[in-house]
């Protein structure tokens, strides 16, 4: 289980729930990059990216006769680690090489065929053991299609929902192994693989088999279902915590839980209760009960909670374990159904009062965004936007920091159907899910990439087509927002509003940190205006404020033959900074100048009164948003300096402009300033030559293409 932090907005950051891997099964690693890129131009590799489908593969390997080699997850230490060796030396085997007649699936997939090895990946193997109770489930990650006898080729498939879609990930047969036994996950049975293959498939979409070291089972559990994430501090739960629980059963959702690390015990390693519980590892939640007790003058019930640890074995020594005296409390029916239910090996009990005493969290992924205390399901549409925080342009943090939050991506909702509740006919509101993921952060780790405390808040706003700025947050408080920013991959959070017009913001805790995201908004109503709902508040076309016609105060002319060379416009450009002694500045660069010699009026030459004339435009601006008079701007006001200079760009060129302009601390010079909207004007002369019909809309053939390349970079 990986560290998790939470931080809550206003309010000093607070820590909790500290859980890693066991210690016992982590590795003694220390930091050196040693994984590098392995893709050689040879058949194999051409095949697995041309090859989409697994069948054509699978059927193309087994009339060639020879087994399936994956080039693009070798058989080598870069498959296994990205950071220090292991201290032994792994041999990988295929199944055929490591016993006599290897099954893919033996009697069906059961959650006993789930047995950690030396990786700390508990977190994935008690998801996998959940998805082993929902056979529908099971079989969308786990092909049938598929065995080591007929069309064997040593190659199998599995599926993973990945950031909106499903992915067939294909991998090769070959294990790693030390004296020939499994090194990772395994089954109970020696000769049945398809757990140590769904690992190794799992690795793969990961980048190698380190990369699954610590983390959290809900991770897994979305990645298996695609479904809605619910989290739950049991210190903190709800009174109807196990009819919520039962009815997650019941609708086939997954459900894990564990116990938070304390910083005094993962410091001194102590990492089992006094009752056997491991803290930081995860369990499968696979079953709940209610008896009735026997033996008492009042009749009563004890509710029971069915658990697996993945290690495969049992360390329990409370209430209602193995050997317990609780098993006489009940009657012998209720006893011997409980324990034949149960796989003794791995699975104990314990009663639901024990469960909230001894666990710190629980986690549930449910197949649908429907409510767990609503006994009727209901039919949901979503809504899912890609994006990015940028740092210095789109990563501004949260509401803690005004300065920026402002810049953050912002997407609208609309809700304009009310929920049908046949208990309340005067509830007016609209009930939606925002769940806002963060992605590539585990395939990252190699670069060394963490997962961010995330969160997001939602604004009522009204008529606003574009982005909304810095004051209307400064004035304006969030109607809803997610209980506490915290550093897991995916934070969700139900809602209920009035029908209206909202926009969510999501964001980083911190600001400056750069990432991609993927945000879904479940709606049980058709509650948006168009079908692309939660549109992102930006404009997909540039375009130039025509009505107010600022571009052209700062620019005129064409492109023309150069006059002047652009060493010569230095000279000029220096003479005229002579005169404005507030810019701090050691003049323009030779890019700078042969940008603006490019824009000047051919019928006339740069001369100083006009170079006075261009600076002056612009220093208007520029001194406007240089509040500290640093001679610089952050980039983040580079958005409404734009904007006053008459220029409408989408978020993705904001992006660019940072990226290409902002120096180290994030900060634009005067030079920088006036050669990016240098460029900018030359871009959006190069639009309007190609515009004919002047209706904000081109296309282009391959030769025009080119022809606006060569434009473009005349007007550079």
């Amino acid at each position: 289980m990986e560290e998790q932090r939470v931080r809550k907005i206003d309010t000093p950051v607070k820590l909790a729930l500290e859980t890693e891997a066991s210690p016992e099964t982590d590795s003694p690693y220390t930091p050196n990059n040693i994984y590098s890129a392995i893709l050689s131009r040879n058949e194999a590799v051409k095949d697995a990216k041309r090859l989409k489908n697994f069948l054509e593969l699978r059927d193309k390997y087994v009339s060639k006769n020879v087994l399936f080699e994956d080039p693009l997850f070798p058989a080598n230490d870069s498959s296994l680690w990205y950071s220090n060796k292991f201290p032994i030396d792994f041999e990988w085997k295929r199944p055929k090489e490591i016993c006599d007649n290897p099954q893919f699936i033996i009697d069906g997939a059961r959650r006993t065929d789930i047995c950690q090895g030396d990786l700390g990946d508990c977190w994935l193997l008690a998801a996998i053991a959940c998805l082993t109770l929902n056979e529908k489930l099971l079989y969308r990650v786990i092909p049938e299609d598929q065995s080591f006898t007929e069309n064997y080729a040593g190659i199998f498939h599995f599926q993973f929902w990945r950031y909106g879609e499903w992915e067939d990930v294909v991998v090769d047969d070959r294990i790693p192994t030390f004296n020939n036994q499994l090194v990772f996950t395994k089954s109970f049975r020696r000769n049945e693989f398809w757990s140590a293959l769904l690992e190794k498939a799992y690795a793969k979409l990961h980048g190698s088999y380190e990369a699954l070291k610590g983390g959290n089972t809900l991770e897994a559990m979305v990645d298996f279902t695609g479904g809605v994430t619910e989290f739950f501090e049991l210190s903190e739960a709800p009174k109807e915590l196990y009819s919520i629980m039962k009815k997650a059963l019941e609708r086939g959702s997954l459900m894990g839980c564990s116990i938070d690390v304390s910083q005094w015990a993962f410091s001194h390693f102590e990492t089992e209760t006094s009752s056997g519980l491991v803290r930081g590892h995860a369990y499968s939640i696979t079953g709940l009960e209610e008896c009735d007790k026997v033996k008492v003058t009042k009749k009563t019930k004890i509710r029971l909670v069915q658990m697996r640890n993945p290690w495969g074995i049992v360390l329990w020594k409370g209430p209602w374990s193995a050997k317990s005296k609780d098993w006489s409390t009940i009657s012998s029916s209720d006893n011997n159904r409980l324990k034949n239910q149960t796989i003794e090996e791995s699975e104990f009990w314990m009663s639901f009062e024990d469960f909230k005493k001894n666990f710190t969290k629980l986690e549930i992924c449910n197949l649908t965004p429907d409510t767990l205390l609503d006994d009727v399901p209901h039919s949901w549409t979503v809504a899912v936007h890609e994006g990015r925080w940028v740092r210095g342009s789109s990563a501004g943090g949260c509401r803690n920091f005004p300065d920026t939050f402002w810049t953050n991506p912002q997407y609208r909702l609309r809700l304009y159907e009310e929920d049908d509740d046949p208990h309340d006919p005067a509830h007016v509101a609209c009930t939606f899910v925002v769940a806002l993921m963060q992605k590539g952060r585990r395939r990252d780790r190699i670069k060394g990439a963490k997962l961010y405390t995330i969160g997001f808040s939602i604004y009522e706003m009204i008529g606003s087509e574009q982005h909304l700025q810095k004051d209307f947050f400064l004035y304006n408080a969030s109607k809803v927002k997610c209980k506490s920013y915290i550093n897991l991959r995916e934070v969700s959070e139900r809602f209920s509003l009035p029908p209206g017009e909202y926009v969510i913001i999501p964001s980083t805790f911190e600001p400056h940190e750069e990432g991609e995201f993927i945000l879904r908004v479940f709606s049980e109503k058709n509650n948006t205006s168009e079908a692309n709902a939660n549109k992102e508040l930006e404009q997909d076309d540039i375009e130039v404020d025509k009505k107010k016609g600022k571009g052209e105060k700062v620019f005129s002319g064409n492109p023309i033959d150069l006059e002047i060379c652009a060493n010569e416009l230095k000279v000029v450009m220096k003479r005229v900074l002579e005169k404005h002694s507030e810019l701090k500045t050691e003049g323009f660069s030779l890019e700078s100048c042969r940008s603006m010699i490019a824009l000047m009026d051919h019928a006339s030459l740069p001369t100083d009164n006009k170079t006075e004339f261009l600076l002056s435009s612009m220093q208007v601006i520029f001194k406007k948003y240089d509040k500290d008079k640093s001679n610089s701007i952050s980039s983040f006001e580079m958005r409404n300096a734009v904007n006053d200079a008459g220029f409408r760009l989408n978020n993705q060129l904001y992006d660019i402009i940072t990226m290409r302009y902002a120096d180290e601390h994030l900060n634009i010079d005067f030079d920088s300033f006036i050669c990016c909207f240098v460029r900018l004007e030359g871009m959006f002369r190069t639009f309007h030559a190609f515009d004919k019909n002047r209706d904000g809309i081109i296309q282009l053939n391959v030769l025009e293409v080119r022809t606006s390349r060569q434009l473009y970079h005349k007007c550079q």
